[in-house]
């Protein structure tokens, strides 16, 4: 079973649009600002998909309270999990998955130890921002989830999508 949303913000279900980034500010604030507007983070956890919002500052559900290395070998009982970058466009036909980027993660929650390289995900970020599709690192089980929650979350928008991110999730 998936969820939608899981939030710290009592679950509501919300959609991919995240925040309003204002552009009509004066010449010098805000410029060079990245618009997370239309992106949303899909948390994978085993056979289930959601939106955490707090996976944009590192803060998801999963990720609260943990201590993070970028050596695997100190996380041995971790459990993995996918971060996928789900950023919206607007095409001549409506909404559609513009870029999906995935970001691995190890998480062992009894020992509050987690493997992570946090540069690989803010370039993930970027490349889902910047329109690109990047799930090769993914298990067939990993993908199979994420295409099931894609579709199921807004099916014209699935259907909108290029043919890239279809057979990449196929």
């Amino acid at each position: 079973m998936d969820r939608l949303n899981k939030s710290g913000s009592g679950g509501a279900k919300r959609g991919f649009t995240l925040l309003n980034t204002r552009t009509d500010v004066h010449a010098g604030f805000g410029r060079g600002v990245v618009d997370l507007s239309a992106v949303a983070p899909v948390i994978i956890d085993g056979e289930e998909a959601y939106i955490d919002l707090g996976a944009l500052h590192a803060k998801s559900a999963v990720e609260r309270g943990i201590r993070w290395t970028t050596n695997r070998s100190e996380v041995p009982n971790g459990k993995p999990y996918w971060v996928v970058w789900v950023t919206v466009g607007k095409g001549e036909n409506g909404p559609y998955y513009k870029g999906v980027a995935a970001s691995y993660m190890e998480i062992d929650h009894e020992a509050r130890r987690g493997y992570k390289i946090l540069a690989e995900h803010v370039n993930r970020m970027d490349a889902s921002l910047k329109g690109r599709i990047v799930v090769d690192e993914m298990d067939a089980q990993s993908k199979a989830v994420l295409r099931a929650f894609l579709m199921r979350h807004n099916p014209q928008m699935w259907a909108n999508s290029p043919d890239e991110l279809k057979a990449a999730l196929a």
